[in-house]
């Protein structure tokens, strides 16, 4: 049972490290669709561009791509971020994306 074990344990310990992984690239998922969504309403409502790229970074992480594309009749936001986990920055990243569009208001 102990060898068992002992042959087992590194395996499982890899498999833990690509679900935590995994998790954290969810929650960043998730913070870059909340902070496109409101950037987008406030790049709608009329704010100044480089306002609405730092509200976005503020509300995911510093090292976010956004642009910002306002016509007028619609406004959107995408973010781009690379996730990498925190005990293996020589990993690659994975890239996660979200997008919003709203109505722009005149």
């Amino acid at each position: 049972m102990t060898a068992e074990t002992a042959a087992m344990l590194p395996a499982l310990m890899v498999v833990l490290a690509a679900a935590l992984w995994a998790i954290q690239a969810v929650g960043a998922h998730l913070e870059c669709v909340d902070a496109a969504r409101s950037a987008a309403r406030a790049a709608a409502r009329g704010e100044r561009l480089d306002q609405v790229r730092d509200l976005a970074r503020s509300a995911t992480r510093p090292e976010a791509e956004v642009t910002v594309n306002r016509t007028p009749e619609h406004t959107t936001v995408h973010i781009s971020l690379a996730v990498r986990p925190p005990w293996g920055p020589a990993l690659p990243a994975i890239h996660v994306t979200a997008s919003a569009t709203t109505p722009t208001e005149s």
